[in-house]
């Protein structure tokens, strides 16, 4: 009876002994091997074999990105706003053992390093540039914490500053300036439109006075032409009377007056003051001899000539 436990005990141990050198490492971890507690290797995901008793497992590292939250904190900007800040990180360990054993505490020290930075660069800004240019701050710090966490075998892969909160009574105060600021955009507007419009209207009233001024030059123009044209006709019915007269012809003379005194009548005829027409006797008898006044214009301009 007594040798069978002692051979049930050394299977056992055997069995334990070999549970303890066989180590099976999950997907997106890695674990570190140490002997008499200094570090070996890093063993990767899958299975993998140590020492029993000699090695044992130091750290469990998660080498996938991870993120982590900045709580909130106050800052005071360079032109001395008081605003309240939190935001993201999001990193991954890209070698377990710098991650395991050159910083104590991994993500308290990350989560520190952030906010000092925050603090520093947010710092250095004025209010209105720093509520306008949050992707140049995440850039800034991403340069600087990513650059601090290498010697920790870390990538830091994404800043992200969430929310920036100023004071009540200075966001009061930036909306009263928003409000004055549109205000002035839409006074500078309708001035603007007004302006325009008197000008289009100055613009108009003087492409009508141009035109006004061309239609009356060019109406005198006419008027002058026609008060040419008539004074010609004129003058050459002159000049032919004047040479029928000079010939011996005495009726052109009488055909001349007997026209004026016809353009006279006609004249007095169409008066708009004119009800009743009274004729001499002498205007009855020229118009009761308009024929002879024809035969007499034909004698007169060599109408019967052959």
């Amino acid at each position: 009876m007594g040798p069978l436990i002692v051979i049930v005990v050394l299977l056992l141990l055997v069995l334990i002994t070999l549970l303890a050198g066989v180590k099976s490492v999950p997907q997106g971890y890695e674990w570190t091997q140490e002997r008499f507690g200094k570090y070996q290797r890093s063993l990767k995901p899958g299975l993998n074999l140590i020492i029993p008793y000699i090695d044992k497992i130091g750290r469990r590292v998660n080498m996938m990105e991870q993120v982590l939250d900045v709580p909130s904190q106050e800052v005071i900007t360079h032109d001395n706003a008081l605003i309240t800040v939190d935001g993201v990180v999001f990193y991954q360990v890209l070698d377990s053992a710098k991650a395991s054993y050159e910083v104590r505490n991994l993500e308290q020290a990350t989560l520190n390093l952030t906010m000092t930075n925050i603090r520093t660069v947010m710092g250095g800004m004025d209010l209105d540039e720093l509520l306008s240019n949050r992707d140049s701050i995440n850039a800034r710090l991403l340069a600087v914490v990513d650059e601090a966490t290498e010697p920790w075998g870390v990538k830091v892969t994404r800043i992200e500053v969430k929310d920036i909160k100023p004071p009540a009574d200075l966001v009061a105060s930036m909306g009263r300036q928003m409000k004055a600021e549109r205000e002035k955009r839409a006074n500078i507007l309708d001035a603007e439109g007004f302006r325009q419009a008197a000008i289009l209207k100055a613009e108009g009233e003087k492409q009508a006075k141009i035109l006004n001024a061309e239609g009356r030059r060019q109406a005198t123009f006419l008027e002058a032409e026609a008060r040419e044209r008539e004074a010609a006709a004129e003058a050459e019915a002159t000049r032919l009377v004047s040479d029928a007269i000079a010939n011996g012809n005495a009726q052109a003379i009488n055909y001349f007056i007997a026209q004026r005194y016809v353009d006279a009548l006609k004249d007095i005829a169409t008066a708009p003051n004119q009800k009743t027409l009274i004729l001499p006797i002498e205007a009855t008898a020229v118009l009761g001899s308009l024929q002879g006044i024809a035969e007499v214009a034909k004698e007169a301009f060599g109408g019967n000539k052959r």
